[in-house]
């Protein structure tokens, strides 16, 4: 009997989404916006169990904490339960986000038309990655991808991954100058001869 397969590096995350109105002249043709508020960590990776057969992301409506210049019209959406799993033949976009200014969560998310709040498509995030090549992806085929800065231990997590996983392409060495071929300024190959020439001028 062959042994289960072993389960991926993998935490859990509840993402918050932020509907707030739209201000400014762009107001005439958007009254509302959608943007990432937040990527709250649910679980320790060390208490993180296997993937579940079916992941819902049940919507509901959560009180914001109050901050200086909050807009008081906006509304905060939770979804719960994301898994953000590390794939050992990603590790170099784990290490290109550890390596960036601020590491972070990038959250993929579209406009479900047939959810709606006031008549209007709601924001439902798709994935959560810390994958900056996903994020790559995502972005050059257009989709709407949100940053939120990850917390101190999901780097530290992260990196202990990437420590152990991570092996930079092995730089080609580069070819001497002395072993390229000469050209003349036609681009022809140029034959140096090493016969001394002995006696005077040619003809004596």
């Amino acid at each position: 009997m062959s042994s289960p397969a072993r389960s991926r590096p993998a935490i859990e995350v509840d993402v918050v989404m932020r509907r707030e109105p739209v201000s400014g002249p762009m107001s005439r043709w958007q009254a509302w916006r959608w943007v990432l508020a937040d990527v709250m960590v649910r679980t320790d990776p060390e208490d993180t169990g296997p993937a579940p057969e079916h992941e819902a992301h049940e919507p509901h409506a959560v009180e914001p904490v109050e901050t200086a210049g909050s807009d008081a019209q906006a509304t905060h959406w939770l979804f719960p339960r994301f898994r953000v799993e590390l794939f050992r033949d990603d590790a170099e976009g784990y290490f290109l986000n550890l390596n960036s200014p601020n590491p972070c969560f990038w959250v993929f998310w579209r406009a479900d038309e047939e959810r709606l709040l006031d008549g209007e498509p709601m924001a439902v995030p798709q994935i959560v990655t810390l994958s900056y090549h996903d994020a790559g992806r995502w972005l050059d085929a257009q989709e709407r991808v949100d940053q939120v800065a990850a917390p101190e231990v999901v780097v530290d997590w992260l990196r202990g991954f990437v420590d152990a996983t991570y092996q930079p392409e092995p730089k080609k060495r580069k070819r001497p100058d002395s072993f390229k071929p000469l050209t003349d300024r036609f681009g022809q190959p140029v034959r140096i001869s090493t016969d001394k020439r002995r006696g005077g001028a040619p003809g004596h």
